[in-house]
Formats: C-alpha cells, sequence, structure tokens
C-alpha cells in the first residue's frame, strides 16, 4: 500500500468514528438541575422599641476574662437591624471597672434564638454587672425569662 492510501484509510476510519460523537454533541440537552431558589424577600426591621427575652448564664472566671453567656430571642414582629449588647462590671463601690460589646452585623428575624458570649477583663473587686441593649432604629425592651416560650 501506498502512503496516500494509508492516508485516506485512517481519515475515513477517523470520519467513520466521529460521526456518532458528533451525533451525540448536538442533541439539545435536558434540564436535570432544579429551579433557582427565588431571591430573598426584603422584610423591613423593627423602627422604635423592640423586644427581647434574655436567658442569662452565670459569669465564669477562664484565665484572665471574666466570660457571660446569653440566649437572647428576638420577640418583636420583625427583623431587628444591628442588635448590640453592652455588659458593663462594676465594683463594691459601684464605679465602673471594665465591661464588653457585641454586635450583630445581620438582621436578627423574628423568633431567633441568638447566642452572645462576653469576655470582659478581670479587675480585683468585681461585684456585679449590668447589660444594655439597643438596635440600629431605637431602644430595645428586655425581658429576663428562665427560659423561652415555644411559640
Amino acid at each position: 500500500m501506498t502512503r496516500t492510501a494509508l492516508a485516506a484509510a485512517a481519515v475515513l476510519s477517523t470520519l467513520a468514528l466521529a460521526s456518532p460523537a458528533w451525533a451525540q454533541a448536538a442533541k439539545p440537552a435536558t434540564p436535570t438541575a432544579a429551579a433557582p431558589a427565588a431571591p430573598a424577600k426584603w422584610v423591613k426591621p423593627v423602627k422604635g422599641t423592640a423586644s427581647i427575652e434574655v436567658i442569662r448564664g452565670q459569669s465564669k472566671r477562664v484565665g484572665n476574662d471574666m466570660v457571660t453567656d446569653l440566649k437572647i430571642k428576638n420577640t418583636s414582629d420583625g427583623p431587628i437591624a444591628l442588635l448590640r449588647v453592652d455588659e458593663i462590671w462594676y465594683d463594691h463601690k459601684l464605679k465602673q471597672v471594665t465591661g464588653d460589646s457585641y454586635s450583630f452585623h445581620r438582621p436578627v428575624n423574628a423568633g431567633e434564638v441568638v447566642d452572645v458570649t462576653l469576655k470582659s477583663p478581670v479587675k480585683p473587686d468585681l461585684y456585679q454587672s449590668q447589660y444594655a441593649f439597643s438596635h440600629a432604629n431605637g431602644k430595645v425592651d428586655a425581658k429576663q425569662v428562665k427560659k423561652f416560650d415555644a411559640k
């Protein structure tokens, strides 16, 4: 056989094998993926006074910090934007000694429970702590509870 005949045979066999592959690729693909999720809806945050329930854990000394855990439940009708928690520690003479702050950078939705851990440096003569709650659009009405209602 000559080189031309070999080249022609190679081209014909390649075309014969390639045509079924091209035929499969030409078929339109059926969509198997689910439809994309609907975009999240904007919910107007609470303006004015927001209400929350708070479960306070025991404050414990961990190393050089006084650690307090809080569970906070939003009992308002809408989300609370930029909720902030401030803990202030006082000594026996009721002078402010130390404290810590925590801010939520996302809205706390209605009915949502969030955990907060506050770490204040330990100072001599710590006596008691107090909490202040605020949010971007007003005041916060905090109610201390032993457990959350199942609503």
